[in-house]
């Protein structure tokens, strides 16, 4: 018996023994995935310090984030045959808003006329009612840069020509069409190609919005980032402007830009009327009723789920808790601050150095280009150009969301990105007098944001706003279609493009023989 009690108490514990290393081998698994887990979180983007899972590193913000060896490359990566010979008419759109609305609508037109196998014509910029500007393309961007840059791509003409047929002259009248919202790739080679071959010239108006930005065609993709980030280039004097005022600024070292959408027409479409006296309220209900679609939109939800635009006080305060100080040089790329000073002061006091393109250039000089569509170019490449670019409302804020997508492109230059939804309790917690952990709980939220590195585009952010990894590359990777193009990709390109031409001329050539021997 006493043997038999001996074995029971040995098996006994060997089984425990087994449950005790059972138990330590998961305490050891779960040990390691948190241990993981923090080093994760903080090297969120190369940019937190090593003190802590909530500490920022300002300094490392100030240079480009982390490529993960992506670089831009919009070049065709595939066969891409020069524009056919053959055109099935033309194509003319009226691009319908601002600045950067009509900027997307360009790429749009660009890409519509290569799938319709059409003949560009220049794309019209609205007289937009809000800028008051009839500047046009030409005011704006280089045309011949802008033709030369897509030859490859669509041909392009800056008016319809006359047709000249039996000694007399015809002008072709474009078809208008309204074209749907977002139309899929078979609208154009059904219903606008119809037309277009029906009539041999179509118009499209308006023309923002009007073609789907998800198209499962690489190359497709690539050819809006050639006309976005290549093609469409401004005009000579504003390009040397704007690098006047970056190099002004860059004078005394880092310089931040910060669009700060704290205005009439974001407030309200945001439905952001309770901070501001009656008679602000007034001027914002008027100004929605006229504007926008009639939608019950209550402030304190719309606060608390981050709709509302952030105030300048905002902005500063997330920029302090971040780490940035009072030295920093700070380019404010705004329209005109709804409510007035009363709304700037706080961030005044937070961020002394502040600039506008009108403060750091000769009121003179600038005054030709101050207005319209023109200043609003200047701010968009000196925010291209600035070392930090911040937007305070990115949500349908165009000139955001293409700068974004631009210094990602540009070498995936740091952005900060508030995440307005998570910092909203914040905020409402410090406006009701909790202020403690208040700079922490802000360093927490702006962490979980990417700060310009490569990631990937989950809806509803555009494809202007992030193009990885369509128009991206990598020299070393196993992928084919992450594998960078040839570097003679534009001597293939020229070369297709030279035999289409010496084809064209042979073809001339041979129907100029055959009228000669028909006319002896």
């Amino acid at each position: 018996m006493r043997r038999l009690g001996h074995h029971r108490q040995k098996q006994g514990g060997v089984i425990g023994l087994k449950g005790l290393l059972a138990k330590l081998s998961i305490a050891v698994i779960v040990l390691l995935i948190c241990t993981l887990s923090l080093l994760f979180t903080t090297t969120i983007n190369g940019t937190a310090g090593s003190s802590g899972s909530s500490e920022i590193n300002v300094d490392e913000l100030w240079e480009s984030a982390n490529s993960g060896k992506w670089r831009p490359s919009s070049a065709p990566r595939s066969d891409w045959p020069p524009p056919s010979k053959e055109s099935n008419g033309y194509l003319r759109v009226r691009c319908n808003g601002g600045l950067n609305q009509q900027r997307s609508a360009i790429c749009n037109a660009v890409l519509a006329a290569r799938i319709m196998n059409a003949t560009l014509v220049l794309p019209e910029l609205d007289a937009n009612s809000f800028w008051h500007d009839d500047s046009g393309f030409h005011g704006i961007y280089d045309v011949e840069h802008f033709i030369q840059s897509l030859r490859y791509d669509v041909r392009i003409v800056e008016s319809i020509p006359d047709i000249h047929k039996n000694g007399k002259t015809k002008k072709i009248k474009a078809f208008q069409i309204r074209p749907p919202r977002d139309a899929p790739i078979s609208w154009y080679l059904t219903e606008a190609m119809e037309k277009m071959k029906k009539h041999g010239a179509i118009y499209l108006t308006p023309f923002s919005h009007r073609l789907a930005e998800e198209i499962d065609i690489p190359e497709y993709q690539r050819l809006r980032c050639r006309v976005n980030y290549h093609a469409l280039q401004f005009k000579p004097h504003i390009m040397k402007l704007s690098e006047s005022i970056v190099e002004k600024l860059r004078a005394q070292g880092h310089f931040m830009a910060i669009h700060l959408r704290f205005e009439m027409d974001m407030l309200a479409f945001a439905g952001c009327f309770d901070i501001f006296n009656p008679a602000e309220q007034a001027i914002l209900k008027k100004y929605r009723k006229e504007n926008f679609a009639d939608k019950r939109l209550v402030y304190n939800e719309r606060r608390a789920i981050g709709k509302c635009p952030l105030t300048p006080e905002e902005v500063g305060l997330i920029l302090r808790a971040m780490g940035f100080d009072n030295s920093s040089r700070i380019y404010l790329a705004a329209g005109e601050l709804f409510g007035g000073e009363r709304f700037m002061k706080p961030f005044r006091a937070l961020f002394p150095r502040l600039e506008n393109h009108s403060s750091v250039y000769p009121i003179e000089e600038l005054a030709p280009n101050a207005h319209g569509l023109l200043g609003s170019a200047v701010d968009y490449m000196v925010c291209l150009l600035a070392d930090i670019f911040m937007p305070t409302y990115d949500g349908p804020s165009n000139f955001a969301n293409n700068l974004l997508g631009h210094r990602l492109y540009y070498g995936f230059r740091t952005t900060i990105r508030p995440d307005r939804k998570g910092l909203a309790p914040i905020f409402i917690d410090r406006e009701n007098g909790k202020t403690a952990g208040f700079q922490e709980a802000v360093r927490r939220v702006m962490l979980k944001t990417n700060f310009g590195g490569p990631h990937k585009r989950i809806s509803p952010e555009s494809f202007y706003t992030n193009s990885w990894p369509e128009c991206f590359c990598q020299t070393k990777t196993q992928n084919p279609a992450h594998k960078c193009p040839p570097n003679n990709v534009v001597q293939i390109l020229e070369s297709q493009l030279q035999s289409e031409v010496f084809d064209d001329s042979e073809s001339l050539n041979e129907t100029n023989s055959t009228i000669s021997v028909a006319g002896r």
